[in-house]
């Protein structure tokens, strides 16, 4: 039985993560920092300028997966993530210098680049260097990251922002230290880990199968024996170049259109856009309107906020511990599942006008369950099932589909939350899910195991 050496694959691992981290710490940040900014901007009257804020680092996230594939293509895996870390630095100070509504959009926008590139690049890197029997563990770190973000913004919301007092008018939350600084706080935290990123991404080597394929084989053997030893590194090199062709075939987009990739391309967007429309992430956007609903104030608003994010972390690790072990198919199948029932009845609650504990529970639930179903393993299947030719070119598409999914999601729950209100909203969520059900159990094959050339034999005919 071979050996490898998972104190390196670990180690590259978690540096390429922490693309994730702050894809996690960006992305939620905003939550805790939106009671205070809207009065600074003095947007709290128009539900579209709301809107716009809350979800224009989305059209970041389009632009950074689109050009994710380019890039990841032509210049490996390695440099495409070191722009990523300067994007993040760059928006998390100017999005906390901004005085006016529009620097506010564009630092948001900026920031969602670099989301949107690390959300395509880390997961893909991870599962270029993992060996395929820890594979889904290892990508899972990537989710872990994601998760540990999140939850750090909502430690460092809850800790920066001061006390409000119940019944506060906007007019004396403007003026207060939260209104006028501590949302500014919220975004500077972000530069620390987006500095330390910037300078750990130069001490990780480039992917040896992007390597492999750019025809730089000498370059990537290193790399391949320090993973896995002599043998190791040979095997590799030579079911890679299989898949290749030698790397004689030049990479062309309109390969993606070919049929014999479109099966594999359809599991990938509709995975994708499912992660998303299952509707989790308006808990984390859209915190104060849920809880607000539920009867909670602002000060219990954020606290309750850091109780979701541990819950998520704390399933993230039970993702990462049973994903090698019960499959890939099997935990999708028990979230969609569990997500439809969850929502069924968070609906309700809503519909019956209960509040306090018992909204609280059934959203926890719901971040439980996705924590360790949808959200690590929609990532693990992305960053495997694309075969090696197209994997840069078909990660950003999926990518770019997921941020698509994520940007109507965000952008239209206010609407549906308006129009249905929150039970009605959370019944069309558990209607997806069902949907997302049905296309896994019949459509998703079981990837646990399998080296990436296995799983492209198996999914490319």
């Amino acid at each position: 039985m071979k050996k490898f050496n998972s104190a390196y694959i670990f180690a590259i691992s978690m540096v390429s993560a922490m693309g994730g981290l702050l894809f996690g710490y960006d992305w939620v940040v905003i939550g805790g920092a939106k009671p205070f900014y809207e009065r600074f901007l003095d947007i709290t009257s128009s539900a579209n300028l709301q809107a716009w804020a809350m979800s224009s680092a989305l059209i970041g996230c389009v632009a950074g997966a689109v050009i994710s594939g380019y890039m990841s293509d032509k210049f490996g895996r390695k440099w495409p993530l070191l722009l990523a870390a300067i994007l993040f630095t760059l928006s998390a100070l100017g999005t906390g210098i901004a005085n006016s509504y529009f620097m506010f959009i564009v630092y948001r926008v900026v920031g969602g680049v670099g989301i949107g590139l690390a959300s395509a690049l880390s997961p893909m890197y991870i599962a270029e260097i993992a060996p395929s029997h820890l594979r889904g563990r290892f990508v899972s770190l990537n989710q872990m990251t994601i998760v540990i973000g999140i939850l750090a913004a909502q430690v460092v919301n809850l800790l920066i922002a001061e006390k409000v007092p119940d019944g506060a008018s906007d007019a004396f939350i403007r003026a207060s230290w939260n209104g006028q600084m501590g949302w500014r706080w919220m975004f500077w935290a972000e530069a620390v880990p987006a500095i330390a990123f910037l300078i750990l991404i130069f001490l990780v080597p480039e992917s040896p199968r992007w390597l492999i394929k750019a025809g730089k084989t000498e370059k990537a053997l290193p790399t391949l024996r320090r993973i896995g030893g002599e043998a190791y590194a040979n095997e590799e090199v030579a079911t890679i170049k299989a898949t290749l062709n030698d790397g004689s075939e030049k990479f062309d987009y309109k390969t993606l259109l070919q049929s014999k990739y479109r099966n594999v391309l359809v599991i990938g967007l509709v995975l994708a856009v499912f992660q998303q429309w299952c509707g989790i992430n308006t808990v984390f956007n859209y915190a104060d309107e849920i809880f607000t609903a539920a009867g909670y104030g602002v000060s219990d608003t954020l606290f309750n906020i850091v109780i979701t994010g541990s819950v998520n972390l704390v399933f993230t690790l039970v993702a990462m511990f049973t994903v090698d072990k019960w499959g890939r198919k099997k935990l999708m199948i028990l979230g969609s599942m569990g997500l439809a029932l969850t929502y069924i009845l968070l609906g309700s609650a809503f519909h019956f006008q209960l509040q306090g504990i018992a909204v609280l529970s059934l959203v926890v639930i719901a971040i439980a369950i996705y924590a360790m179903s949808l959200a690590p393993i929609v990532w693990v299947i992305l960053s495997e099932i694309f075969p090696n030719r197209i994997r840069g070119a078909a990660m950003a598409l999926a990518t770019f589909g997921l941020w698509i999914a994520c940007f109507l999601l965000t952008y239209t729950f206010p609407l549906l939350n308006k129009g249905l209100g929150a039970a009605g909203t959370f019944w069309v969520y558990a209607g997806i899910c069902l949907v997302g059900f049905l296309f896994v159990l019949l459509k998703l094959p079981e990837t646990k195991g399998k080296s990436l050339e296995e799983i492209e034999k198996e999914l490319v005919k």
